[in-house]
């Protein structure tokens, strides 16, 4: 297994925007596909406008097609296009991919 850590920075107020997208559209497009989320978190102390989640792939191989998948996905377009009527919602995005250690308690 590898894990994907998503960090997602918001301009002012848009936090819940993207909130919004995920719960009403990204989460169903993802179980589609077969994403496996592994969770999603604010931070308690810090940056107030940040999104931070992880996600499992099998391999590089499976989170490529995945990914790819889901941004060809129409309804994903559709998604992405209106929530962003009035402007991004995400100015920052950072990614890891991050493998399990040997002592590690997920693997």
């Amino acid at each position: 297994m590898i894990y994907e850590l998503r960090i997602y920075d918001c301009p002012a107020l848009k936090l819940p925007l993207l909130h919004k997208r995920f719960q009403e559209h990204t989460l169903r497009i993802w179980q589609k596909y077969g994403f496996q989320q592994v969770g999603f978190w604010e931070e308690a102390i810090g940056q107030n406008n940040r999104l931070v989640y992880m996600l499992a792939f099998e391999s590089m191989e499976a989170r490529e097609r995945l990914w790819d998948a889901f941004f060809k996905d129409p309804e994903w377009i559709k998604a992405k296009a209106e929530s962003e009527a009035d402007g991004p919602i995400v100015s920052l995005v950072t990614n890891r991919i991050l493998k399990p250690t040997a002592y590690s308690a997920l693997k």
